[in-house]
This record gives structure tokens, C-alpha cells and sequence, in this order.
């Protein structure tokens, strides 16, 4: 991979990157010891906003991958920082779980389900009627919409399960309206990584297993991208889209062998 500038911070997701579930993928730590070894700028990445990144970090730790804390990236936190950009210190109606609400409160916001400023619709296992019928009376009286990421299911030992997008589709069915969705593929989540770094997209590098969030949400923010082949997109996918990651790989392992600044 070569570029007129050098790459000064790497940007990770996380689930088919560097793990599947609680499984890490052979290379992850590795590469994760690189990067803070470099003393490059980096951030995991990740749509799911049910933990925070605290909780994460045990995860990743629990599958021999030590990430620091602030080097994790999550939806609930872009969705956190677009509403304090937007309505700063506002009101919230939070169909989620703790990575969420967490995110949420640190940026002084309130949790109400009397006339919210918003309703904000985040990844978790055990949705509710009761929350989703609250949450669909709330838009109908005037309530904005968001919701973290557009993902229609997820995988879990067990087998698929209905994600974010799946529960707002339901959502937008009873009242006509379709949430902003933050995480990717909006380049917004990708802008949002890359300001917490004070990063610049030219010297910036995304690491990704699909090509219809990672990659082109990378691409959109004006980011170099690699494509590992461990998670959702196969090598016989890539052409089908109307677009291309710069490097296409086997796995993370590779992305050692890649002339990159280490050093």
C-alpha cells in the first residue's frame, strides 16, 4: 500500500476483525501490540452500543487482546457526540442498554419518556413491547428519531439475531417516519473517530470486514481501507460492488507484512 502521505492513525473494527464474539482472531494481538509499540494514533470501532467502552476492553482482555479503554470507539459514543453537537444538553427516550444510556448521561442528557427531545433506538437483546410501543407514541407526538446503526441482524453462538435496523424498520412501519442512523456506514462515525484522535483523513486508515459498512463509510470519509476476509465480505463479493477498498487481505495477520510506518 503506498500513499504520498504516510499513515499516522489506524482506525478498527472490531467484530470479523480482531474477534468473532469472544473469539479472537489469530494475528489480533499481534497487531493490536504493533500499533501501541508505533506510538500511532488508533480506535476500535464498533456499531454495537450495548457496552461501554470499559466493558469492551474486559471483553477484548478476556480474549487475550488488550486494547486501552480510550482507544475503543463505539455508536452509543458517535451518537453521543452528534446530539451534543446538535441539542446540547437535551432530553432522550433510550430503547437500549448500558453503553447507551452511559454515553448519554456523560453528555449531560436527560432520560425521560415525558416529550423527549429524541428517540434513540440502540442495540440490545432483550427488546421490549412495552419500550418499542413507548418509543413509537413518542415519535408520533414529535420525538426525533435516531438510532445507532442500520444493521439488520446479528450473530450469536445460538445463530442470528434482529439488530438495530430490524427493530427500526418495525418502528418506521407504525409511524411513517425513518431514524437518522449514526454509526456505519454514515461516514459520520468515521468523522466522529477521527476528530477524537484530531486525526486527518489523508494520513488515516480503516481497517474493515464488510464492504457495505466498513469499507464504504471509510471511503466516504476520504479514508484508505483494508478489507480481512475473516468476518462477513468474501474475496468473491469485492467485485460485485460499485466500489473498491484500497487492499484487500486474508486477515489481520497480513496487515503486518504491509508497508506501513511502524517504526
Amino acid at each position: 500500500m503506498t500513499s504520498p502521505r504516510p499513515i499516522e492513525t489506524w482506525l478498527i473494527d472490531m467484530d470479523g476483525v480482531l474477534v468473532h464474539e469472544e473469539t479472537p482472531i489469530p494475528g489480533a494481538s499481534d497487531f493490536i501490540e504493533a500499533l501501541k509499540a508505533s506510538g500511532l494514533s488508533f480506535l476500535v470501532l464498533t456499531n454495537n452500543s450495548i457496552f461501554t467502552p470499559r466493558d469492551l476492553r474486559a471483553r477484548l482482555l478476556g480474549s487475550g487482546i488488550d486494547v486501552p479503554e480510550q482507544s475503543i470507539w463505539t455508536s452509543a459514543l458517535a451518537t453521543a457526540q452528534f446530539l451534543e453537537d446538535q441539542r446540547p444538553h437535551g432530553t432522550a427516550y433510550v430503547v437500549g442498554e448500558a453503553g447507551m444510556v452511559t454515553a448519554l448521561h456523560d453528555i449531560g442528557y436527560v432520560m425521560t419518556d415525558r416529550d423527549p427531545d429524541y428517540v434513540v433506538l440502540g442495540e440490545t437483546r432483550t427488546y421490549s413491547f412495552e419500550a418499542i410501543t413507548k418509543a413509537i407514541r413518542l415519535i408520533e407526538g414529535g420525538a426525533r428519531f435516531l438510532a445507532t446503526n442500520p444493521d439488520p441482524s446479528g450473530p450469536s453462538p445460538q445463530g442470528t439475531l434482529p439488530a438495530t435496523g430490524s427493530v427500526a424498520a418495525l418502528i418506521t412501519t407504525a409511524t411513517g417516519r425513518q431514524p437518522y442512523y449514526i454509526g456505519k456506514p454514515n461516514p459520520l462515525m468515521m468523522r466522529s473517530a477521527l476528530n477524537q484522535l484530531e486525526a486527518h483523513s489523508e494520513t488515516t486508515v480503516m481497517v474493515g470486514d464488510r464492504m457495505d459498512t466498513d469499507i464504504v463509510s471509510g471511503l466516504e470519509a476520504g479514508l484508505r481501507t483494508i478489507l480481512v476476509l475473516t468476518g462477513s465480505t468474501q474475496r468473491d463479493h469485492v467485485g460485485r460492488f460499485p466500489y473498491r477498498p484500497t487492499v484487500v487481505i486474508d486477515s489481520i495477520a497480513d496487515v503486518m507484512d504491509l508497508d506501513v510506518p511502524w517504526e
